[in-house]
């Protein structure tokens, strides 16, 4: 992933927030494909965050190899249900993971429709913070350099 500048993470976590507050959901997480927490909003005091991202990451690499045996590019959400809590799990701008712990005081739709939501900001961010690393990347200095150069460099003449 780019670098995650204090600007584009305050607005992830909003948008985090958002998603477990409008969709009325126990807990939602931001992770990396590697496994690493971005973000996280609601009830995680009890849930060992570190375990379920690299587990969800995991999950989500497991399910990405099922789908290339399908011949299918990838499968973009997932969807587990529990006796107590549900999970919900997909993939944004195929770069990030979206996971969404509900349970009964929501409903899969409700979840399905806040996530296409929050999915479509969190790419626009992404997008953003891509195309501000490109414009702030500069160009090596050997990219100057000619063979030419070089030449002269060892040229006695």
């Amino acid at each position: 992933m780019e670098v995650l500048y204090e600007e584009e993470y305050r607005q992830i976590r909003e948008i985090v927030e958002r998603l477990c507050r409008d969709a009325n959901s126990k807990a939602v997480l931001l992770i990396d494909k590697n496994g690493q927490e971005i973000a996280s909003s609601g009830e995680i005091e009890n849930i060992d965050t570190t375990s379920l991202s690299s587990l969800t990451a995991g999950n989500v690499a497991a399910t990405g190899g099922i789908a290339r045996l399908l011949a299918e590019k990838e499968f973009t959400g997932q969807f587990h249900e529990g006796e107590h809590t549900n999970v919900h799990i997909s993939i944004v701008a195929q770069r990030v993971i979206l996971l969404v712990l509900f349970d009964q005081r929501t409903s899969l739709g409700l979840v399905r429709l806040r996530v296409k939501k929050a999915s479509k900001d969190i790419q626009d961010i992404l997008e953003a913070m891509a195309a501000k690393e490109h414009q702030q990347a500069r160009p090596s200095i050997f990219e100057e350099i000619t063979d030419e150069d070089i030449d002269n460099l060892f040229n006695d003449d």
